[in-house]
């Protein structure tokens, strides 16, 4: 007699709660991905937020 495996009834039950955050989450991650990967230098210098916080800023070149 074969054992009762649980874990295919718990991942189809956790499925099918958490798809919506999991597919949420993958959408919003690639966006951010993609807008962060579109920023430059240039776009760093103009922006306000750098400015702000340019002692800790990564992009900045040291003085």
């Amino acid at each position: 007699m074969r054992k009762f495996d649980p874990w295919p009834v718990f991942f189809k039950r956790e499925w099918n709660r958490n798809w919506p955050f999991l597919v949420g989450f993958a959408i919003t991650g690639t966006i951010i991905t993609k807008f962060s990967l579109g920023l430059t230098e240039e776009d760093a210098k103009n922006s306000p937020f750098v400015q702000r916080h340019k002692k800790g800023s990564v992009m900045s070149p040291p003085p």
